[in-house]
């Protein structure tokens, strides 16, 4: 069987909404995939500030907000449509939305976006809402690529995906283990805003600070860390909790981004190590694949190589598209599996009493 699909992601960086055009092929239980197109339409200031305050809205308003981020996200969709020709040949959209509110020890998650809204403005099928039915089932919700990097990447043993949160993805003889490391590039251009500039562009000025001990050891020292997994965390990690100690330390911009930087690396490679360890994994002459926008920050890569090289694991860089859309291009992928009424996210990752079937899926073709 042969899908054409749209994934997007937008992702707690806000930098802006990922949408992958990409055709999966289905052949006695094998999937493969061929990206065909990919873009990201940069938030306009105007939606980036009602992203970054959506959580202190008032249900009314939220609600109002979900609505129309929908068709918002349905309008980039149409345009994206047009603008590579793409016309009658999009079987579906698998929206993954923006995470507002992540509460799992409360079995609750919501994403902005109405799935609704989307599929009327593009008169396409619709799947959204991918996390809920894992939250239903006592899972954590999150994360739920690793579906995705079974079917498409399973040739690695360990996976990273370094966006606004990193997180970690580990093939077990079970299948796979997976959760979140520590708070990333949120706490890095939340850093990099106070030093004037929207992001590190490849770590230079972190590169250029200095590790500050006492700092690190703070951040090592937080609650989230001695957490087992299966464990996933919400934005507000970062924003209410991280970045405040680390401003706290009061230290130079370059400082603060050299040590937090460090830490992200060392937080990594402690997860990495012990959970291979409790997996009864080897890591000597193992490749950990690298996506999401941290994969630019050559600084970060110098570090989280540093503290690798130990375990003898190799940091792999895969091509850009990969990089940028890895996670739409899963989207996608579960959006097919929710189509096919497949299992699209996995029991062993997230801790939920059995794999479920997610997604919501709205019509939007005409009758």
């Amino acid at each position: 069987m042969v899908y054409n699909v749209i994934g997007l992601m937008s992702g707690s960086s806000l930098d802006g909404l990922d949408i992958a055009y990409v055709q999966f092929h289905a052949t006695g239980g094998k999937w493969s995939m061929e990206l065909q197109q990919t873009a990201t339409y940069a938030y306009p200031a105007e939606w980036e500030e009602k992203l970054r305050n959506c959580t202190s809205l008032s249900a009314q308003d939220y609600l109002l907000l979900h609505s129309e981020y929908g068709h918002y996200t349905g309008q980039l969709v149409n345009r994206f449509i047009e603008e590579n020709g793409l016309e009658h040949k999009v079987h579906m959209i698998a929206s993954h939305g923006h995470t507002s509110f992540h509460l799992p020890a409360k079995g609750m998650t919501a994403q902005l976006g109405d799935g609704a809204a989307i599929a009327a403005e593009t008169r396409l099928p619709v799947i959204s809402d991918l996390r809920a039915m894992d939250l239903a089932a006592g899972g954590q919700g999150a994360p739920i690529v690793p579906i995705g990097e079974k079917l498409l990447f399973g040739d690695f043993a360990f996976l990273l995906n370094i966006g606004g949160i990193a997180n970690l993805s580990i093939k077990n003889s079970d299948g796979y283990i997976a959760f979140d490391s520590c708070a990333a590039n949120r706490v890095l251009n939340m850093l990099a805003l106070d030093a004037g500039k929207a992001y590190d562009e490849n770590g230079a000025l972190a590169a250029s600070g200095l590790i500050n001990e006492a700092l690190l050891a703070k951040l090592a020292a937080m609650d989230f860390y001695t957490q087992e997994y299966p464990k996933s965390l919400a934005n507000s990690f970062g924003i209410e909790q991280v970045y405040p100690l680390v401003k706290a330390a009061g230290l130079s911009d370059a400082d603060a981004l050299h040590t937090y930087t460090q830490h992200i690396a060392i937080q990594i490679a402690t997860d990495l190590k012990r959970a291979a360890a409790k997996e009864g994994i080897p890591t000597a002459g193992q490749e950990l694949l690298v996506t999401g926008g941290g994969a630019y920050n050559g600084f970060l890569l110098e570090c989280l190589q540093q503290q690798l090289t130990p375990l003898g694991v190799r940091v792999q860089v895969p091509d850009a598209a990969v990089i940028e859309f890895k996670e739409a291009i899963i989207m996608a992928l579960i959006g097919v599996l929710r189509w096919r009424e497949e299992y699209t996210v996995l029991a062993s990752v997230t801790g939920a009493s059995r794999n479920t079937i997610g997604g919501a899926l709205w019509l939007g073709n005409d009758a």
